[in-house]
């Protein structure tokens, strides 16, 4: 691994990359009782951290090989770091993308100058129509995560942490996906400050690195989500499982919801908007203090980017409260007849309710699907279940349950004359 200490000390990344701030998060620091400071990657000319190791990685390349152009595959800010890259060397600069990208991050790309492709719903799907263009074109990959050259240009962050930061160091909670952030920043802060944790942060729909340490080598996932599209990577590196497997201390997974909660958690301490990738490390601490518990320490959060589609923010801001256990969300039977929704709210109290569907059952009686506001948590939505349940009311806590806050709370309507019975069937289909 020393040779990778030379490489990031050497890495060209200034020319395109800022060093980035590393700021207190007072607000979030109060609420949990620790020092949390984030490292704002967001603020990078392209809203992320990836320009650095494509920058490091176009500038090893020979004359003959800038000549002829590089080509990468990119969920999107990888993408970005490149077709920057490309344009700041007078490069050519090919970039192919899943056609889920969201479009502000296919948009920049085109922006700087990249020649985007649209090609598959998954990253691995783009990944393979870039190596056939490779061949095709005798272009040169420009790998996302698993190259040295790129490992090390990520590698800058951690060697920015510790010139910001005089203090001790706890932890530093990492987005993870390919690897290769996590990779550049392990070896770095390792090889100066062994006692330092490394802690990866993945969703639980993509629990890449997880379950290659977990199985002691790289697997191919069957499927990945793409709500977190910043790591929605079916396998991890080569190289960079093997430097993770070394130096990463462990990696947590957290939830969407979770995701989105820290998304807001940053907000109110920044006025800034990340992309789920950006808000993992925050989400990641708040899961690890939830389950260790801890005072007065000093985490660190990488945040590692800003590309979000405006129009994900209602579904962000709909699920944070979820997310911070702010919100229950109850499936309740109640008697279809007058009255029965005013006793229904005076048994939930002086709470507000902050969603409320019905659907027709039959004379007798009647589903809602309702969401409650909490101020105490998970013990205070399960004293509301209970107190329910006590009066009579049959109750489905749905707050953890997917497909329930993904369709069922849009499934209003009554039973057909004469229908017995319902079934709801669960499809998945390609995001497209």
């Amino acid at each position: 691994m020393a040779e990778y200490l030379e490489r990031i000390l050497k890495a060209r990344v200034y020319d395109v990359a800022i060093e980035t701030p590393l700021d207190p998060a007072p607000r979030l620091s109060a609420r949990l009782g620790n020092r949390i400071l984030l490292k704002r990657e967001d603020l990078q000319p392209v809203f992320s951290f990836k320009l650095r190791g494509a920058y490091n990685k176009l500038a090893q390349l020979t004359p003959a090989e800038r000549a002829a152009g590089v080509i990468c595959s990119s969920a999107g800010n990888h993408g970005q770091g490149v077709a920057l890259a490309g344009k700041t060397m007078g490069v050519r600069a090919v970039v192919v993308m899943p056609t889920t990208t969201p479009s502000i991050k296919s948009e920049a790309v085109r922006a700087l100058g990249g020649e985007v492709v649209l090609h598959g719903i998954t990253y691995d799907d783009a990944y393979a129509r870039a190596q056939e263009l490779v061949a095709a074109e005798g272009l040169t990959f420009v790998h996302p995560f698993d190259d040295p050259d790129v490992i090390a240009g990520q590698g800058t962050i951690g060697m920015e942490i510790l010139r910001q930061h005089h203090g001790t160091i706890d932890a530093i909670f990492v987005p993870a996906g390919g690897g290769g952030l996590i990779s550049g920043i392990a070896l770095y802060v390792k090889a100066l400050y062994p006692s330092i944790r490394i802690i990866g942060v993945e969703p639980e729909e993509s629990p890449t690195l997880h379950a290659a340490l977990q199985a002691g080598h790289p697997v191919t996932l069957d499927r990945v989500g793409i709500f977190v599209d910043g790591v929605a990577v079916r396998r991890v590196g080569d190289e960079t499982f093997r430097i993770c497997r070394e130096l990463v201390d462990e990696v947590i997974l957290v939830s969407n919801d979770e995701v989105c909660a820290a998304i807001r958690d940053v907000f109110e301490d920044t006025r800034a908007i990340m992309e789920p990738a950006g808000a993992l490390a925050v989400a990641g601490i708040k899961r690890w203090l939830a389950g260790n518990g801890s005072a007065d320490r000093t985490f660190i959060a990488l945040n590692s980017g800003a590309n979000v589609n405006f129009d994900r923010l209602r579904y962000i801001a709909e699920r944070a409260g979820i997310g911070e256990h702010r919100e229950a969300l109850l499936a309740i039977e109640i008697p279809e007849r007058a009255g029965s929704f005013r006793d229904f709210c005076e048994t939930i109290g002086d709470r507000y309710i902050t969603e409320f569907n019905y659907r027709y059952a039959d004379t007798a009686r009647a589903h809602i699907f309702v969401g409650v506001g909490l101020n105490g948590g998970l013990a205070e939505r399960a004293r509301i279940i209970a107190s329910l349940e006590e009066r009579g009311y049959p109750v489905v806590d749905l707050s953890d349950d997917e497909l329930a806050k993904m369709h069922v709370r849009h499934m209003v309507g009554g039973l057909a004359p004469g229908l017995r019975d319902e079934r709801l069937y669960h499809f998945v289909f390609p995001e497209r």
